[in-house]
């Protein structure tokens, strides 16, 4: 009997009872090789820069001697690097995201992970894994940031970086490179760019969306267009730069401004001369529109149109218009500025 009772009690530590709450919907059963993680209803997590978000990791039951380790797959150099491990009691924080993730332990079968301020680099594919020294498992999940991809070049022309150059380019203008991913969405979305880009893992593209003769022919299909894999150090490309949303606010200042005076008009308000990705993202999420030409960080002057119209360029799609980059002594333009929250 004393051994009967024993068993049963194990039992209860390793199998949620049938009416237990973490039991899937109907009609939805868990898949085989789960044996105590729950799969997710949705494997992809859709957030902002400055946001929280938290990716699901739910146990069904808690194995005895388990741990919980979550990593990220970093597609730059295909490495996971570890976040957090907890065995339920106790856990330990790693790398560059150790300040801003915490479990959000809810429950006792909660090993869900909670990412606070979220930053462009967070966006990605994640791991939660349980160890339990007999059979592992795990559960991948995607966190996908809002954004915009935008193209970029140095005021020196076309296919002037290298990869780190390229990386570095679009991380000084309040971007990142952006990922395949991003750049094939954005694509969906109607970007159109005969110029061949960097992208983060280290292969260059250009997206197409009407077929021409300059663009590789007008017998190609609209798409994605890939030159591969290139030699970091010694191919030279444009960039491809992802951003999200602002936390600040981007306005514009009037005037017959030169490059110098532009900063300082900005300053004199207690702000910044805008970046690049931050027009690009005030005209994205806070749907900037403005006719006027302004000087940017980078030295090039440009200008957000939400609404087309024939004195604005007369292009007749929104985006973000560009003069390039003009003599920093001219004294034609106004300014962009970014006063942050």
């Amino acid at each position: 009997m004393h051994r009967l009772l024993l068993l049963s009690s194990l039992w209860l530590l390793v199998a949620p009872p049938a009416s237990s709450i973490f039991q899937r919907p109907t009609g939805s059963p868990a898949p085989s090789h789960l044996q105590y993680l729950l799969e997710p209803l949705h494997t992809t997590v859709h957030t902002q820069r400055g946001a929280t978000a938290t990716l699901p990791c739910v146990l069904r039951a808690l194995p005895r001697n388990y741990r919980v380790k979550w990593s990220k797959v970093e597609p730059a150099n295909y490495r996971e690097n570890i976040i957090i491990i907890t065995n339920g009691l106790y856990h330990k924080n790693y790398g560059p995201l150790s300040p801003r993730v915490r479990l959000r332990h809810s429950h006792r079968y909660d090993a869900s992970l909670t990412i606070t301020d979220v930053t462009l680099e967070d966006e990605g594919r994640y791991r939660c894994q349980l160890v339990n020294g007999l059979e592992d498992e795990s559960i991948s999940l995607t966190l996908h940031l809002e954004g915009i991809v935008f193209p970029y070049q140095p005021s020196n022309g076309r296919y002037k970086f290298n990869y780190h150059e390229a990386k570095r380019a679009c991380e000084q203008q309040d971007s990142r490179l952006a990922t395949y991913q991003q750049l094939y969405k954005a694509w969906t979305e109607g970007l159109d760019w005969c110029n061949a880009g960097w992208i983060l893992d280290g292969t260059v593209h250009y997206p197409i969306i009407n077929s021409r003769e300059p663009c590789g022919g007008r017998l190609l299909l609209p798409g994605v267009r890939t030159y591969g894999a290139r030699d970091k150090q010694k191919d030279r490309f444009d960039a491809f730069c992802f951003t999200s949303a602002l936390q600040g606010q981007v306005y514009f200042i009037r005037g017959h401004l030169n490059f110098k005076e532009a900063g300082q008009a900005c300053r004199n308000h207690g702000a910044a001369i805008a970046k690049v990705g931050q027009l690009y993202s005030a005209w994205k999420f806070s749907q900037l529109d403005r006719c006027d030409g302004g000087w940017l960080a980078d030295g090039s002057v440009r200008y957000p149109i939400t609404t087309p119209r024939e004195r604005c360029g007369g292009l007749p799609d929104p985006g973000v218009r560009s003069f390039g980059f003009p003599s920093k002594e001219l004294r034609t333009y106004g300014t962009y500025c970014f006063v942050g929250k």
